[in-house]
């Protein structure tokens, strides 16, 4: 018996406000920042983490520390060697789940821990988390998705068919990702606190990098977005996609104004026109901004709202995050729940560590679920990747597959340590500048 001694957490965060970088029109100064956790035994450990922007940050650090001592002194190969049953004993606690249920900080706390158990299960096994996915027998996949409240739009028998439809040419497209990747889109030109000559400049750069698609934020001012949508499209020219972000910051009518404003400059999606509880309003705003995509899902609370969203025809494109909801099982609900509407996933990735732990997801999607890249990508954001002991890799527009095992959460010490708030010897000299955590106020 292997028992869990501890689990520690740390709040780690990084001044990104002082460049604007993540800057958006609700967003205007985000440090991108982790609540980390590690789970720890004699001689292993899993890591994992929650991304915010800051301020907070040490809300969520201690919810995940509350759910851990569900966790401590547990036998560790009982709870790895069950996965859906290690979740179903987080999220579904019955003190802990009062807080949500299954939405919010409570709810990604519960996931911090999830995808820290993957991590040992990754590690164990001497794969990268995408690997150990694609190669798991499908019935130990569904058996890890929780299925409450999604039955009436995908059971267990139809995430069954999808993974054993999904096993022919499994071994091949494991190669082939393997070999040459999976496509990337980019959002480093596009935050909204960047100057023109940074937008233009990055723009083109992201051209020549490969990217076949850019990602502009927007919303902060409808002449601002088009002068900017103006000068990206002339720097990328007519054959690269411009997609747009609102980051939640419209109303329904609001937002169909303002995309149609921006048609002529040929937006490939919006992305989070409204709020991301309002169901109907992005579906009424996808009928009424066609062919304009509409795009969301990085801060869906839960399987249950995108459950609702791909049956009340809300969005074309599915964006689920690694982070915000309950860890690996509820994405690979996320992910089966697209492949039965047959609707692309392009994974969120903007923040601390994100890139490194959802490209999993979709080199799984494509080895062993949906079988295509048709017009799917993952976010790139070019931030921070140094702090991580596999960095992403982005060739050519393309994330190269991981290749260590474990799930990519796992930080450097010394990044951890130097940048530990507020406390860490990065922030020395920082808390008095004004726009970041440690100051408390916004610009």
């Amino acid at each position: 018996m292997t028992k869990i001694t501890s689990v520690r957490t740390e709040d780690i965060r990084f001044p990104t406000s002082l460049d604007l970088d993540g800057s958006d029109a609700v967003n205007v100064d985000p440090d991108y920042s982790a609540a980390y956790v590690t789970i720890n035994t004699d001689d292993e450990t899993g890591h994992g983490f929650v991304f915010t922007c800051g301020r907070g940050n040490e809300v969520v650090t201690a919810a995940i520390e509350s759910y851990g001592q569900l966790l401590v002194g547990r036998d560790l190969d009982e709870l790895v060697g069950d996965l859906g049953a290690a979740s179903r004993r987080l999220v579904h606690d019955s003190q802990l789940r009062w807080l949500g249920p299954e939405k919010g900080v409570s709810h990604m706390a519960a996931g911090a821990l999830v995808n820290a158990l993957w991590d040992v299960r990754a590690k164990r096994e001497g794969k990268p988390l995408w690997l150990l996915l694609s190669e798991m027998p499908a019935e130990e996949i569904v058996n890890a998705i929780d299925f409450t409240h999604i039955q009436n739009a995908l059971t267990p028998a139809d995430a069954l068919d999808l993974l054993r439809r999904g096993a022919a040419g499994k071994a091949e497209r494991i190669a082939e990702l393997q070999a040459s990747g999976y496509p990337a889109y980019t959002t480093t030109p596009g935050w909204l606190g960047y100057s023109d000559e940074k937008l233009v400049r990055l723009s083109k750069e992201a051209v020549a990098d490969g990217f076949g698609l850019i990602k502009l934020k927007v919303g902060g001012d409808l002449d601002e977005d088009r002068r900017r949508m103006r000068l990206a499209r002339e720097a990328v020219g007519n054959d690269v996609k411009i997609a747009i972000d609102a980051n939640q910051r419209w109303e329904v009518q609001e937002s169909i104004d303002w995309v149609n404003a921006l048609a002529e400059f040929n937006p490939w999606w919006i992305e989070e026109p409204t709020s991301t509880d309002d169901i109907l309003g992005h579906a009424e705003i996808r009928r009424a901004v066609a062919p304009v995509k509409v795009a969301t899902g990085e801060a869906v609370a839960n399987r249950i709202v995108f459950k609702q969203m791909l049956q009340a025809g809300s969005i074309d494109v599915m964006q689920i995050d690694s982070t915000r909801v309950a860890g690996v099982n509820e994405n690979l609900a996320n992910l089966l729940l697209a492949a039965r509407f047959d609707t692309p996933v392009c994974p969120h990735a903007g923040g601390v560590g994100l890139c490194e732990l959802v490209q999993h997801f979709s080199f799984f999607d494509y080895a062993a679920v949906s079988g295509t890249m048709e017009n799917r990508m993952i976010e790139f954001v070019d931030h921070l990747h140094e702090h991580f002991i596999e960095p992403v890799r982005v060739e050519g527009g393309r994330y190269l597959a991981p290749r260590l095992p474990g799930t990519g959460a796992e930080m450097h010490a010394s990044s951890r340590e130097q940048w530990a708030f507020p406390g860490g010897a990065g922030w020395i000299g920082i808390g008095d500048r004004a726009a970041v955590t440690g100051a408390g106020a916004r610009r």
